[in-house]
């Protein structure tokens, strides 16, 4: 193997989070009478809890109640994602399963909170599938920035260079980049930028497109 450990990012790779997470804050929005603003809204994929407050008060303006649109968007998204389990996205049972017939060691880097995140692996079944969990709470800075990749890596005992990381935002591509991982995106809601794909890293439409390419001879 050219490789010695898996990391992946979790919502919109592992799991068709994002579509859901998205119409839930809409709902919030015409909850409250505030607009939904989709290039905002779009911007904060991939961050952690700071980088979407930041994003979502620097696109909405000062006159935002940020705390009273959060408070409504998290009260129903933990609604559904803490009782139901979220689709499981394409390839990710076969590719998951090939690494570790491979005995190749695998860690979730995400920026949710831990413990939602530990409840969604858990409900979608993937729990059993992964050594390690580091969470964006763990960093003092998160995606863009390579900390979160960086700590899973060091948590599995590899050097970044020798880890793959799976990503489908452009800021996750980033953090995983900037960890000089080898770096594979599956875009989800948000194509690849021109500067993302810059980057030189590999864009495959699913995680079964992947496989094939990891697992040819």
């Amino acid at each position: 193997m050219k490789f010695q450990a898996a990391i992946f990012d979790m919502d919109g790779l592992l799991l068709d989070t994002e579509r859901v997470c998205m119409t839930i804050f809409k709902q919030s929005c015409a909850e409250l009478n505030i607009p939904f603003l989709e290039k905002v809204y779009l911007s904060i994929i991939g961050r952690d809890a700071a980088g979407i407050e930041q994003v979502i008060r620097d696109g909405y303006g000062p006159e935002l109640d940020y705390p009273t649109l959060n408070a409504e968007w998290r009260k129903r998204y933990y609604a559904v994602v803490k009782h139901r389990a979220i689709p499981v996205k394409e390839g990710v049972i076969k590719l998951l399963q090939w690494l570790k017939s491979h005995e190749i060691p695998t860690a979730v880097a995400t920026s949710t909170h831990k413990e939602i995140a530990q409840i969604k692996l858990r409900l979608a079944g993937l729990d059993q599938y992964f050594d390690n969990l580091t969470t964006g709470c763990e960093v003092t800075q998160g995606k863009p920035h390579p900390d979160i990749y960086l700590l899973a890596a060091k948590r599995l005992g590899k050097r970044p260079e020798h880890c793959l990381a799976f990503e489908d935002s452009n800021n996750g591509v980033r953090s995983a980049v900037a960890a000089r991982m080898t770096t594979y995106q599956i875009p989800d809601l948000v194509e690849p930028t021109k500067e993302v794909k810059a980057l030189g890293h590999q864009i495959r439409p699913s995680l079964a497109a992947a496989l094939e390419e990891l697992a040819a001879p």
